[in-house]
């Protein structure tokens, strides 16, 4: 691939991708990082509006030729890419070991009412999460139990947090994502969108095996999500239809933010996907 191209970090290229890792200038530029081979590549293939959602690429020597496919659809669509010196791609890297790609992305969440509009059947309200690895996570749970969207309230985390980002895997690319709507208002237009809102929580009186059983989770539903440590407040459990526990079989205290997500999410999927709705388990 040559001699790298970047070998000043003090180039203005890489000053301008640096500031990045800031709140603030993420806002003004409406840009964001997305780092290693696997959210480039899903990048790459990604568009915002009808512009491509990747504007640059910084890759080392190594890297670029490492992962050459990469390099080279970048360029075939457009991209501006810079090959970069160890340096210079370390000090845009947030993590300990940088893979070597660092891609400048657009800004790529959707309106709240896009996300309405198209009647979905399963989503994932991040409604007071604050760690930006279990944002990331429970995107890419959601991803996986293919919901039709995400969204974050105006309590959640920056969704393009280096962190989150990182966490998603990729997710982030995958499906629209709100951010920055109110907690009641998401309920309120989930509701008068034909959603069923579940807020999960040990607090719940009902459990997940009981609506299960029951045969009522074959409907659209949306899932809120509290804090990592405290869970939902009160007034957000009250805006829910109902406040759904996960139960506990074994000795375990509780389940950690992700993992209940992961269970609350595939369980909806899974009612959703069998004939006519989840049946009752239990009936003779």
């Amino acid at each position: 691939m040559g001699t790298p191209e970047l070998i000043s970090p003090r180039s203005p290229r890489v000053v301008a991708a640096r500031r990045l890792a800031k709140r603030s200038f993420r806002v003004k530029e409406r840009r964001f990082i997305a780092e290693g081979p696997q959210a480039v590549r899903e990048a790459i293939l990604h568009r915002s509006g009808a512009e491509p959602t990747l504007v640059e690429l910084f890759a080392t020597a190594e890297a670029a030729e490492r992962h050459e496919e990469i390099v080279s659809t970048a360029h075939a669509a457009g991209v501006r890419v810079h090959f970069a010196s160890d340096e210079v791609v370390a000090g845009l890297s947030q993590t300990v070991t940088p893979q070597g790609l660092i891609g400048v992305c657009r800004f790529l969440d959707s309106p709240f009412e896009t996300i309405l509009a198209a009647r979905p059947r399963l989503v994932a309200v991040l409604a007071h999460v604050r760690d930006p690895g279990n944002a990331g996570t429970v995107l890419r749970c959601a991803d996986a139990a293919g919901a039709d969207a995400v969204v974050l309230t105006d309590a959640s985390v920056d969704l393009y947090n280096p962190k989150s980002v990182r966490a998603s895997v990729g997710s982030l690319f995958h499906l629209p994502v709100a951010v920055g709507v109110p907690v009641e208002e998401a309920v309120r237009g989930l509701t008068g969108a034909g959603v069923r809102v579940l807020a999960a929580d040990g607090a719940g009186e009902r459990d997940l095996d009981s609506e299960l059983d029951e045969g009522t989770m074959g409907g659209p539903t949306a899932w809120l999500f509290g804090n990592e440590a405290w869970g939902l407040p009160a007034e957000t459990r009250a805006l829910a239809d109902e406040v759904v526990r996960v139960p506990i079989h074994g000795k375990a205290e509780s389940l950690n933010l992700a993992t209940a997500a992961a269970v609350c999410l595939y369980a909806s999927a899974r009612a959703q996907r069998a004939p006519g709705g989840c049946r009752c388990v239990t009936s003779s």
